[in-house]
């Protein structure tokens, strides 16, 4: 299994991006969606350093939510 994290692309330089989210900024390789229109702005899948699938805002946010939640239940398990 893989995980794949949500990120916003806020710079573009050939393949390299700039990408955050949460206040959390890294270098993502573009270079596997070289077949796409990739802009500031949108939103990516990221695992491993490299930008793996293009998806739109409200993707991004229902999957940031979902984490949220499953971060905010183990967090209650650990102190049960």
């Amino acid at each position: 299994m893989c995980l794949a994290i949500p990120m916003r692309v806020d710079r573009i330089e050939g393949f390299l991006a700039q990408c955050s989210i949460k206040g959390v900024s890294r270098e993502v390789n573009l270079f596997l969606l070289q077949d796409q229109d990739v802009s500031v702005g949108d939103h990516v899948l990221v695992h491993l350093g490299y930008a793996i699938q293009l998806i739109d805002e409200r993707e991004a946010k229902s999957t940031w939510e979902i984490f949220d939640a499953v971060l905010t239940a183990g967090d209650n398990d650990s102190h049960a």
